[in-house]
């Protein structure tokens, strides 16, 4: 059976040290995720991704054309029921960050390096990708 296909950015900063990554925690279990959806009709993933990051983690700023990559997880739906997904994940260099937000009060968030960030997430395949995100949007100070 196909995975379902989910929408993700990962949003990050230059910091003093390199790139810092924005993970938030989910309102399920309370792990260390990056902002993701589910399709919606009317946009495409990148839009998705950028709509994700506003609800989710409070943040806009310059979302990539193409993907950076993608991982796959298996996600709780209720009680009885699991699906593997297949989340595309989008880079977006942030420029602000909101005061206000739809999902600030249910969940909680970190800026931290991306090895660090690879250290607290669960799924492999997210760490893998915060792992060569130098590799991916090019090394910090280059524009």
């Amino acid at each position: 059976m196909e995975p379902l296909k989910q929408f993700a950015v990962l949003p990050f900063v230059e910091g003093p040290e390199g790139w810092l990554v924005l993970l938030v925690s989910s309102r399920g279990t309370g792990r260390w995720v990056i902002p993701k959806g589910w399709p919606k009709t009317k946009l495409t993933g990148r839009e998705l991704a950028a709509l994700e990051a506003f609800e989710e983690a409070g943040v806009g700023g310059d979302v990539g054309a193409e993907p950076i990559g993608s991982f796959d997880y298996t996600k709780r739906l209720h009680f009885l029921a699991w699906a593997r997904c297949r989340v595309v994940v989008y880079p977006m260099k942030v420029t602000h960050q909101f005061v206000h937000w739809p999902e600030q009060r249910s969940r909680r968030q970190t800026w931290v390096g991306p090895e660090q960030a690879a250290d607290l997430v669960r799924e492999r395949g997210l760490a893998q990708i915060l792992l060569r995100l130098g590799q991916l949007v090019g090394p910090p100070g280059g524009g």
